[in-house]
């Protein structure tokens, strides 16, 4: 199975590709889709879907898993992440119906067995899990990773994280 793990994000998007043989997983690829500041709101989100449709097209993914959005406080940055989560779904979804979503505690849980893990944790426990060289960088790109990674973990149970 191939699962392309999205952390979604309005400057940058971190994706990672992870395939699952049973309990081996294997990095495929990961990076970010950049959008640059400054640029109108509907061309920056049009970049976002472009991007998704272009690695869904490159890489074939089984399952495509979503870190849902989480914000305490600025509204606002939560209104464009919201939207360019909204773009990476509608390009997933123009290519299957296997769309998945984790919290981000269900991810941390998932990866390193502790839900409340910081950055780094998730980070070292990405590169561990995949025998990388090294820790993947930017972190929106090792959390997409994790959400990849989690998503292989879900085994027959992901049914009930498909999107509703």
């Amino acid at each position: 199975m191939i699962v392309l793990g999205i952390d979604p994000g309005y400057a940058l998007m971190g994706w990672g590709v992870v395939e699952s043989t049973g309990s081996r997983m294997r990095l495929i690829a990961y990076g970010c889709v950049e959008t640059k500041a400054g640029t109108p709101m509907q061309h920056r989100l049009r970049t976002l879907q472009l991007g998704v449709r272009d690695l869904i097209e490159i890489y074939k993914p089984d399952d495509v898993a979503f870190e849902e959005l989480f914000f305490a406080r600025n509204v606002t940055t939560a209104l464009m992440v919201g939207a360019a989560r909204g773009a990476a779904i509608i390009a997933a979804a123009e290519y299957t119906e296997n769309l998945y979503e984790y919290t981000p505690m269900q991810i941390k849980q998932a990866v390193t067995g502790y839900g409340k893990a910081d950055k780094k944790q998730i980070q070292q426990m990405v590169k561990l899990l995949l025998h990388m060289d090294t820790i993947p960088k930017p972190d929106d790109a090792a959390d997409a990773i994790a959400c990849a990674i989690t998503h292989c973990q879900t085994g027959p149970a992901k049914a009930q994280f498909l999107m509703k």
